[in-house]
């Protein structure tokens, strides 16, 4: 998926929501030592910065160099590209080694990792006692009761150009795969819902929506599911072309430890 991502790195930085600085602190209140933090998946980096309030070193890999290449500088962050051909015992080592890192955060982006491979470095990497994993990510937004439904009928026209672990999303992670013990914020079967509020133009909505995957596939196909149409119909639930909403990403959490 590194491939995907790469034709719309730009639009990520740009376009995706900030999740709420709570987040970081219920994360870091829950594990024993804060020394060392690993982001999978990090895309611009902006959980690694995130985490980094909280912990002394963050590591943030990401398969695409693209991406990575957007990232948001910090001093206690170091950005790492993780090509799919690197092996486990490289990945050990180049985050911190078995039984060293105290959180691992993956935000929007698990549900395209091999999850059992994934997870059986999460189980060699976590503190034992005292250190979590916790995964998020969010599939909807809501902005008003004549936005939505117009939305949702955008969103049905983008279903035939996901990729099929999307699922995992759009059931908001209650059928993900998750085997590690409660902390308190979600378990297996049961994520934690959360919502992540933000102030959006409607060209704000605009550039969000160009970097949803299904999107970029689409348009790669020849069909523009952001058509003039589609877009003067989105305008005109949204009110005013400069008009600047509060809306809600609509998230959920699963966090826990490795079982003992």
């Amino acid at each position: 998926m590194a491939g995907l991502f790469d034709q719309q790195a730009d639009l990520y930085l740009d376009a995706r929501p900030t999740y709420p600085f709570q987040w970081y602190s219920m994360l870091a209140a829950r594990t024993l030592h804060r020394s060392l933090a690993w982001d999978v998946g990090t895309g611009n980096g902006q959980a690694a910065i995130g985490v980094a309030e909280h912990y002394e070193q963050v590591i943030g890999t990401d398969v695409s160099e693209a991406q990575l290449q957007h990232a948001i500088p910090h001093p206690k962050v170091k950005y790492l590209y993780t090509p799919l051909s690197i092996s486990d015992e490289e990945l050990l080592s180049s985050i911190g080694g078995e039984n060293s890192v105290d959180l691992i955060t993956v935000a929007q982006a698990v549900h395209w990792f091999d999850l059992p491979k994934f997870y059986s470095l999460v189980t060699r990497l976590l503190r034992k006692p005292g250190g979590i994993v916790a995964i998020w990510c969010y599939n909807d937004i809501a902005v008003s009761p004549t936005f939505d439904p117009v939305m949702k009928r955008f969103h049905d026209t983008t279903l035939p150009y996901w990729n099929p672990n999307i699922q995992y999303v759009f059931d908001g992670y209650k059928t993900l795969p998750f085997p590690f013990e409660s902390v308190g914020l979600g378990s297996e079967g049961q994520p934690l819902a959360l919502d992540i509020p933000k102030k959006l133009s409607f060209e704000g909505l605009l550039r969000m929506l160009r970097s949803w995957s299904a999107v970029v596939t689409a348009k790669n196909q020849g069909v523009d599911l952001l058509s003039e149409n589609v877009v003067k119909e989105l305008k005109s639930a949204w009110g005013r072309s400069n008009l600047v909403r509060s809306i809600a990403y609509k998230a959920f959490m699963l966090a826990g430890k490795v079982k003992l």
